[in-house]
């Protein structure tokens, strides 16, 4: 059987079909709409027809899927709260621009409410972060993986435990080519024969909310990490692009966090050693 990947909804047919010992496929709905080629209208009928000449087509290429760990749900649950939380306090901050160009009063007044309910979404936030550490720590075999993590300098307690999220412990991903694809951050070349030879870039079909966090990595590995901080100034130094090299400093991240998993042992940065020789 497959099926679109609908969120709540395709997690319980998923459960349903495990029970049952049914061999299934749960693919992104994005995958099947960009295989439809042309298309006019929509409805039930017609989304099960292209379902199914979908999986006919692709029979060879399809990879069966498995139920998702209880704790990786959760974590996902709790995850999504914490992003809404994080942009409800963005929204309210948005306040204190009208601070002197309205009545002095009214603003006073509704910044004073303003505040209490940022103060009570950052307790919130805490209360989920909370219970995300919650998770780690009745499931060792998440901690070891997230600690890992934690040991590339750069990678912090939130971006360890989202990758560990996101990558079902590391087992969703077979290598971090295919996770920096699903990232947006890998570079593809754009040729055409051979008058045509346009620049290398990303695609922007992309987890944008991995891509986000790892920015925030490359922001703190420029700092306190020895080798990708050398490897910073050495490209801007040569007058490379500073998304271009931060780009790049996001795929050696990315492929510094799969060695580490794949080898069980905390990230060593030998490259600081070897400038103190």
């Amino acid at each position: 059987m497959c099926f679109e990947n609908t969120g709540v909804y395709s997690i319980k047919l998923g459960e349903v079909l495990s029970e049952l010992n049914a061999y299934y496929s749960e693919v992104s709905a994005l995958e099947i709409n960009k295989s439809k080629g042309i298309t006019r209208g929509k409805d039930d009928k017609t989304d099960a027809k292209m379902i199914a000449l979908y999986a006919l087509r692709n029979i060879d290429k399809i990879v069966l899927s498995k139920v998702t760990d209880e704790a990786i749900q959760e974590l996902k649950l709790l995850f999504a709260e914490r992003e809404k939380i994080q942009k409800s306090i963005t929204s309210l901050k948005m306040t204190q621009e009208n601070e002197g160009r309205v009545n002095s009063k009214a603003y006073e007044s509704v910044q004073k409410i303003n505040q209490q309910t940022r103060v009570a979404l950052k307790n919130s936030l805490k209360a989920i972060e909370n219970e995300i550490e919650r998770v780690f720590k009745e499931h060792p075999e998440l901690k070891k993986n997230r600690d890992l993590l934690k040991s590339i300098k750069g990678i912090g307690t939130i971006i360890s435990a989202y990758l560990v999220m996101i990558t079902h412990n590391f087992t969703k991903f077979k290598n971090s080519r295919k996770f920096a694809c699903y990232s947006g951050i890998a570079p593809f070349e754009h040729s055409s024969g051979k008058s045509v030879r346009g620049k290398t870039q990303v695609n922007h079909f992309a987890n944008k909310k991995v891509k986000a966090l790892l920015s925030m990595a490359v922001q703190s590995a420029k700092k306190y990490n020895s080798q990708i901080k050398a490897y910073f100034e050495k490209k801007k130094e040569q007058g490379k692009h500073i998304l271009l090299i931060s780009n790049n400093i996001k795929f050696k991240l990315v492929n510094i966090a799969f060695a580490v998993i794949k080898r069980g042992t905390p990230y060593v940065d030998i490259y600081k050693y070897a400038t103190v020789a």
